[in-house]
């Protein structure tokens, strides 16, 4: 049944939110307010993945969301290609379970091929880059090559051509996994990448088109909501999303509410709101996390003028400090030297010692490599 076209959205729901209940519904979805006891892969799913430039990231992103996470549980995750780490939303390199990997990858196939047209093809001299794709992967079929391998092996092919270029258009191309021993919590190898079928098994996708598109807006808001359509554009790379939010609206799937700046929010209709007087406990949020590493909406958690200083020449993302809910500080463990934590605000006595709880915390969980704290 579809919502009367004379009835808006707001007089349907009448409801605004306030920053705080945005803020600690936010944090409740993403187990921000209490870790969980769950399975690692169930809390990933959860977060539709977690972006994984950076291999240790998804990694911290667990233990700040699952009760007594070892690391060994997701070890065993990717070399049991249960989750695999894969170029997907934005062109970035996610962690992700292999099969929604298998769906999701289809619908980021514009910003992969716009990032091969306009970042990698004019590098190129005179070669053709469907043959260079050709080559690709028949040199990747039935085994392995680290990124600088593949380049090489396509640069005698193509004589003359840049071979990162060649390697660059590859992982544009095809739908490329980065196999361990990179993304292990230990593990410190180079890219090393393997075609996703031959790694995962062959399989079609679950959803296509835009049935995919709106489970994904579907996955977003269960995930991330209430959110405006320009955070799940911004968290997705795809463009274009505002019929089908309105459609799945029109539909019932969705409510629209009003933010506390008059934005214009969606969610999934009866999942409603945390109290906005639940406590929220100092937490230790990840390098590059989406809770607010990449979100439009990031003034749910950020003072955009505190995020500001986080941001880094290099694009490299330290790990957040959260006090009350929103962004107090960053973090960053420092190898042999310890986590080293930097505020960015003041925060009261008892935010204090809970930060300090959560980096002795961190610490133990960096070990047998001992790391002291330095505030």
């Amino acid at each position: 049944m579809r919502r009367p076209e004379s009835a808006t959205p707001l007089e349907v729901t009448g409801e605004t939110i306030t920053l705080r209940q945005w803020n600690r519904t936010l944090l409740s979805r993403q187990h921000l307010l209490d870790r969980v006891d769950e399975d690692a892969i169930e809390v990933l799913d959860r977060c539709v993945g977690m972006q994984s430039q950076d291999p240790r990231a998804a990694f911290f992103g667990l233990w700040s969301r699952v009760e007594g996470f070892d690391s060994s549980e997701l070890d065993d995750l990717l070399t049991e290609r249960e989750v695999v780490r894969i170029a997907l939303l934005r062109s970035t390199v996610f962690l992700i379970d292999a099969e929604d990997a298998r769906w999701i990858r289809p619908l980021a196939e514009p910003i992969l091929r716009r990032e091969l047209t306009e970042a990698h093809m004019p590098r190129l001299v005179d070669a053709d880059p469907s043959q260079v794709l050709a080559d690709a992967a028949r040199l990747l079929a039935g085994g392995e090559l680290s990124g600088a391998d593949l380049g090489k092996q396509l640069a005698v092919r193509h004589p003359g051509e840049n071979p990162s270029t060649l390697t660059g258009i590859a992982r544009c191309g095809l739908p490329l996994v980065q196999v361990p021993p990179r993304g292990l919590w230990r593990g410190r190898a180079a890219p090393t990448y393997r075609l996703f079928d031959e790694w995962v098994g062959p399989g079609e996708p679950a959803v296509e088109g835009d049935d995919a598109r709106a489970d994904l807006i579907r996955l977003y808001l269960r995930g991330f909501g209430p959110a405006t359509v320009k955070a799940i554009q911004t968290w997705s790379g795809l463009t274009g999303l505002r019929p089908l939010v309105e459609k799945l609206e029109a539909d019932w799937e969705l409510v629209r509410l009003v933010g506390p700046h008059g934005e214009i929010l969606y969610d999934l209709d009866g999942l409603g709101f945390t109290d906005p007087d639940t406590p929220a406990p100092a937490r230790l949020v990840a390098p590059f996390d989406h809770v607010i590493g990449v979100s439009a909406d990031r003034v749910r958690v950020a003072d955009p003028e505190l995020f500001r200083r986080t941001v880094t020449p290099n694009g490299r993302s330290p790990g957040f400090v959260f006090a009350d809910g929103f962004l107090a500080g960053t973090w960053h463990a420092d190898g042999e030297d310890g986590v080293r934590v930097e505020m960015l605000r003041e925060v009261t006595k008892a935010e204090e010692r809970e930060i300090d709880a959560e980096v002795e915390r961190l610490r133990e969980f960096l070990r047998p490599r001992y790391v002291d704290c330095v505030r």
